[in-house]
């Protein structure tokens, strides 16, 4: 009897074939899907330009969030002081739509960029500004013991903040915020650092700093040294509480 051995071989049957296509081809599916998904979330994500004529508000003067080291505290100014109205409450904060009907002239105050995430009428979750070359910005000090009073019926309107006695006027010669907003960004924060000249020809110094909706460092410091200005230099500090 003539016996006739079969050769195995490894080539994969028809079913075998189709089952690695299939893997294969969810895969790739898969991979694709996440790609455009990557791809979707940084479109989403888009820089665009701010300044801060774009902002909802007039003042960094926020109720619970007043930026004091214990002695004195700071009101930095995104819009004119005089474009607050003469009824608003300070301590509001937000002001829509009015006070996106006075701006600061002619350049905003600040310039930059924000990231949005939901499109450009959305919250950024990030923004980053910094002095418009050129402008100076108007950033107000009074004694906190002054202050803790006045706001103690949660009332504070420009007129009786400029009414205060210990008020002093400055102009911010640099200025740089950087704001993770509560509601759109995951770690909130504020940082700023500002500098300049008062109204007297000394100059101060401001830093805070916020996280998680609370204060976690305000330093404001004052030269005794009055410094002398160049001519060539016109401060404007705005708005005298004459004015209010």
């Amino acid at each position: 009897m003539k016996v006739i051995a079969l050769k195995q071989t490894n080539k994969p049957g028809p079913r075998r074939l189709h089952t690695e296509t299939v893997f294969f081809s969810t895969k790739m599916l898969f991979a694709l899907a996440l790609i455009l998904a990557v791809a979707g979330v940084v479109q989403a994500a888009q820089q665009t330009s701010q300044t801060s004529n774009d902002l909802p508000f007039y003042a960094r003067l926020e109720r619970g969030l007043i930026h004091t080291d214990g002695e004195w505290a700071a009101i930095a100014f995104y819009r004119p002081p005089t474009c607050v109205r003469s009824d608003f409450n300070m301590l509001d904060f937000f002001d829509v739509p009015a006070a996106f009907g006075c701006n600061a002239t002619p350049e905003p105050y600040l310039t930059g960029f924000g990231i949005f995430r939901d499109g450009p009428f959305a919250p950024p979750t990030q923004s980053r500004l910094r002095l418009t070359p050129g402008q100076t910005m108007p950033v107000w000090f009074v004694r906190w013991s002054e202050l803790d009073a006045a706001i103690a019926d949660d009332s504070l309107t420009i007129g009786e903040l400029a009414a205060l006695p210990s008020l002093l006027v400055g102009e911010a010669t640099f200025y740089s915020e950087t704001l993770h907003p509560l509601g759109a960004a995951k770690q909130t924060m504020t940082n700023i650092v500002a500098f300049g000249d008062l109204e007297d020809e000394r100059t101060f110094t401001y830093l805070a700093t916020e996280t998680h909706s609370a204060l976690r460092h305000v330093e404001i410091e004052f030269s005794n040294i009055v410094q002398a200005r160049p001519e060539k230099r016109e401060l404007g500090f705005a708005s005298k509480v004459g004015r209010f």
